[in-house]
C-alpha cells in the first residue's frame, strides 16, 4: 500500500467514527455515541499499521504512551459534564480543552 493509500486510510476511518458518533448523539442514543467514540477502531488501526510498518516494539512503545492520556482525557470529560451545564457549551469546550492541554503538559513534565 502507498503512502498516500494509507493516509486515505486513515482519513476514512477517523470519518466514519466521527459520522458514527455525531450521527448516534443526534438521535439522543449517547451511550451508543459514547461506545462508538470511544471503541478502539482508530487505535487499533494504529496498532495494525504499525506493526506492519515497524514491528511489535513501535506497539509496545505507543500502547504504554496512551496509558499516559488516560487522565488528562477524564479531566477533559469531567470538566465537560460539570461544565455544559453551569457554562454553556463553548465556554466549557474551551476550558476543557484548556484543561486537558495543561495536563498533558505536566504529565511530559512529570516523565522527564
Amino acid at each position: 500500500m502507498n503512502e498516500l493509500m494509507k493516509y486515505a486510510v486513515y482519513f476514512l476511518l477517523g470519518g466514519t467514527v466521527v459520522s458514527v458518533s455525531t450521527y448516534l448523539g443526534s438521535q439522543g442514543r449517547s451511550f451508543l455515541a459514547a461506545f462508538a467514540s470511544t471503541f478502539p477502531a482508530i487505535t487499533g488501526a494504529t496498532f495494525v499499521l504499525m506493526y506492519l510498518n515497524g514491528g511489535s516494539d513501535m506497539i509496545v512503545g505507543y500502547a504504554r504512551n496512551l496509558l499516559w492520556f488516560v487522565p488528562p482525557w477524564i479531566v477533559y470529560v469531567s470538566a465537560m459534564i460539570t461544565g455544559v451545564p453551569r457554562f454553556g457549551f463553548w465556554p466549557s469546550m474551551a476550558g476543557s480543552l484548556i484543561l486537558y492541554m495543561g495536563c498533558v503538559g505536566a504529565v511530559r513534565l512529570w516523565l522527564r
